[in-house]
């Protein structure tokens, strides 16, 4: 048993799970040639598409993720929450994930955890090993524990997260630039730390994948000018997962997964704006841009990505429905979703999710009461600024899926059928050998038995 074994306790099986945030399987799995590395872990280990959760938005997603449980336990929904009883909203962080976290319970079975760019987890955690945190951290010394770690991150240029204005550019080349910067230095530290083999769980996220998808994807789906671009990145992510790979010792298992799926954006849905256009939702003066502006005769309104409240009274800042009308009030917004069309005369909703259906735990009092999962095409935004046109296009042209998210094991022994992102965090731990309840967990392990 050598330094680093000594260090970490006892010689256990240990995981290197490595993020690769919204990308489809699909895209992977149609392209065995450009993604030799990928075709190779899905041949000699296990490979599928598996479901995201609802909604299908990062900030929810990688909590439930970490944690195995749904956003009622997590507390966590999407990029902008609210609580109960009030008009403010906030950015979840790290310190709003209420359920327990991956690496926790792998620090609380005496292992070693280093976690590197998670979304939601600013501030960066001191009870683990090390720590970066990801999306929304302000610097790479804010976001980073011990202050050695920070140091090192700095002096090797690191980059929390790309430059996504650069993408609203028609000329593509200064975005895709400044994301090849980005993933080259996630890369270098990933394989800093991995080679330091002081660690028993290595938890790492590449999200610039994410934002190329989303002014790229389009490009790659209909084989439009910049579809070479978008190959080349995913050939270099292939190359680093490659590297990755053969870098682990032996007792390592390599997991790469990514938080939803995605596809091509064809309009852009503005909810708040269709609410306001159908009479459900009117403010309380010409000058409004947040939750706290809309008046009492509400019906309902929205929040990203696709979520509807109806404006409760006694839950809602400013409710004006009765508790004894919110069926039919719900269902009546319901039948309307699931009618609503768009500029092309297809329906906007594959499904509208009631909140009972998708979530269930110490913190739902915050749920959406209605979630829309929109058809591919059709991506949902909640501003509250008011918008001209209910449909309207941007400079992005791809957007999440709840289905087609992605899930590598390079184990032969793992089962990758009808699975989603809950299974993930059990399935760790089974592979590292940590005793789990498996009541905690709104999903199960994939290894057989």
């Amino acid at each position: 048993m050598g330094l680093f074994d000594r260090l970490r306790g006892e010689d256990h099986p240990r995981v290197a799970f490595v993020g690769i945030d919204g990308v489809p399987f699909s895209l992977l799995a149609d392209n065995p040639e450009e993604f030799p590395t990928f075709a190779a872990l899905a041949e000699e280990g296990a490979g599928g598409a598996i479901d995201s959760i609802v909604p299908p938005e990062s900030s929810a997603c990688w909590p439930s993720l970490t944690t195995g449980v749904n956003p009622g336990e997590t507390g966590v929904y999407g990029f902008q929450d609210r609580e109960v009883g009030s008009d403010d909203t906030y950015v979840p962080m790290g310190r709003d994930v209420q359920a327990t976290r991956l690496w926790d319970r792998v620090t609380n079975a005496d292992r070693m955890a280093t976690v590197m760019n998670v979304p939601v987890t600013f501030p960066p955690q001191r009870n683990i090993q090390r720590m970066v945190s990801g999306f929304l951290s302000p610097s790479v010394e804010k976001a980073t524990h011990p202050e050695s770690f920070a140091d090192d991150l700095a002096a090797a240029d690191y980059r929390i997260d790309v430059d996504a204005k650069l993408g609203h550019d028609d000329d593509k080349s200064a975005f895709m630039e400044n994301a090849y910067e980005t993933v080259d230095r996630r890369f270098e530290a990933f394989t800093d730390i991995i080679d330091r083999d002081d660690w028993d769980l290595f938890f790492g996220v590449f999200m610039t994948t994410d934002r190329v998808n989303h002014f790229l994807f389009k490009d790659y789906e209909e084989e439009r000018e910049d579809r070479e671009l978008f190959m080349e990145f995913y050939r270099t992510v292939d190359e680093y997962i490659g590297r990755i790979r053969e870098q682990l010792p032996d007792d390592v298992t390599l997991v790469i997964a990514s938080d939803h799926g995605f596809t091509t954006l064809e309009y852009e849905l503005h909810c708040n704006a269709w609410l306001e256009e159908q009479g459900w939702l009117s403010y309380a003066n010409d000058d409004h841009d947040e939750l706290a502006d809309i008046s009492s005769e509400s019906r309902a309104y929205s929040l990203i990505p696709g979520r509807f409240y109806i404006n409760l009274e006694g839950r809602e800042a400013h409710g004006s429905v009765p508790e004894s009308e919110y069926e039919d009030t719900r269902d009546e917004l319901k039948t309307m979703l699931e009618s609503l069309e768009g500029p092309d005369g297809n329906l906007v909703a594959d499904r509208v999710v009631e909140r009972e259906e998708a979530f269930r735990g110490d913190h739902d009092d915050i749920a959406p009461d209605l979630v829309v999962i929109p058809n591919h095409g059709f991506d949902l935004k909640s501003g509250f600024s008011g918008h001209e046109s209910i449909f309207d296009t941007g400079p992005r042209n791809g957007m999440h899926s709840f289905d087609n998210a992605t899930l590598y094991v390079d184990n032969p022994a793992v089962d990758i059928q009808d699975a989603d992102i809950y299974d993930i965090a059990p399935t760790i731990l089974e592979l590292m050998d940590i005793e789990y309840s498996r009541t905690e967990f709104d999903g199960a392990s994939l290894v057989r038995q």
